[in-house]
């Protein structure tokens, strides 16, 4: 292998940012440092203090350890609430889908746009009956600017496609987060918290008959906190938020990416979509 190809493969796997300004090689140990030669305590020659003094002598100040919830960083005090009123004064700005997607690429408050490629809005057909909600773009999806391009994505087509929905058609899919977070980590609630109000417009501008969230992350954001993706899946739920007229059915789905790694789930995954075929064919007479 390659440099090139080498870098290639470490950029696959999320290690795209230096940790230092220069390269270190981590499989060489390093050399331990040479100990100082021991000195002997010199000789007291003052006279030792007198009681007196000792009384009168102020004690230096106890270290004392920084109090709960004192603030240690540089980031200013209400920086997250401000982002987030911030984007929901956007939102509430926003009248159509362009409008709405503008508002997001010109969002300055949330900090992982700055390490991020690109903006990654939506994709499919805006007038579908069923949006899918995703978690948040990885590497693929980063470079491309389209959510679920990878090969997670390409699972979620083949999903989708089971049961005769595909985003060329008839599906509308977007993410809880907008951009890449370094290194493809989970999202931070701070984060999500950003985007929540462009999230809740969005769904409200396409306004869909069913709501379909992929994984936890996206679950939980935007259903209930408290309960994990795996009690929720396979049951029908109501999501509805300020923009909203009436709440919308929804339903809670494994992340592909999970089914990849855990492919004896795609049992249930498969219950779960013909749960959602059921629930379209039964209301709407189906997908189309």
């Amino acid at each position: 292998m390659d440099v090139r190809e080498l870098i290639e493969w470490q950029h696959a796997l999320g290690a795209d940012e230096a940790l230092e300004h220069q390269p270190r090689n981590h499989l060489v140990a390093a050399a331990e440092p040479t100990p100082k030669p021991t000195q002997k305590p010199a000789l007291q020659t003052t006279p030792a203090a007198t009681p007196a003094a000792e009384t009168n002598a102020k004690p230096l100040p106890a270290s004392s350890p920084t109090p709960v919830g004192a603030r240690t960083s540089t980031k200013p005090v209400g920086s997250t609430n401000d982002a987030v009123l911030q984007a929901q004064k956007a939102a509430n700005e926003a009248n159509s889908l362009e409008e709405l997607r503008n508002a997001v690429e010109t969002f300055d408050g949330c900090l992982i746009k700055k390490t991020a490629t690109n903006t990654v809005f939506a994709d499919g057909v805006p007038e579908a009956r069923v949006m899918v909600i995703g978690e948040a773009p990885g590497a693929s999806e980063d470079e491309q600017g389209i959510p679920f391009c990878g090969a997670s994505g390409k699972l979620l087509d083949a999903m989708f496609a089971a049961i005769g929905l595909s985003r060329q058609k008839n599906l509308y899919i977007s993410n809880t987060l907008f951009w890449r977070p370094p290194g493809n980590r989970r999202p931070t609630p701070e984060e999500l918290a950003m985007c929540r109000p462009f999230v809740e417009k969005h769904i409200a501008l396409i306004n869909p008959s069913i709501l379909v969230l992929v994984g936890g992350t996206a679950t939980a954001s935007l259903l209930d906190p408290r309960t994990g993706i795996t009690k929720l899946r396979g049951h029908e739920h109501h999501y509805h938020n300020e923009y909203l007229e009436q709440p919308i059915a929804t339903f809670a789905i494994f992340h592909p990416s999970y089914l990849l790694r855990q492919p004896l789930q795609k049992r249930l995954a498969w219950q779960d979509l013909l749960h959602i075929s059921t629930y379209l064919e039964k209301n709407f007479s189906g997908v189309s």
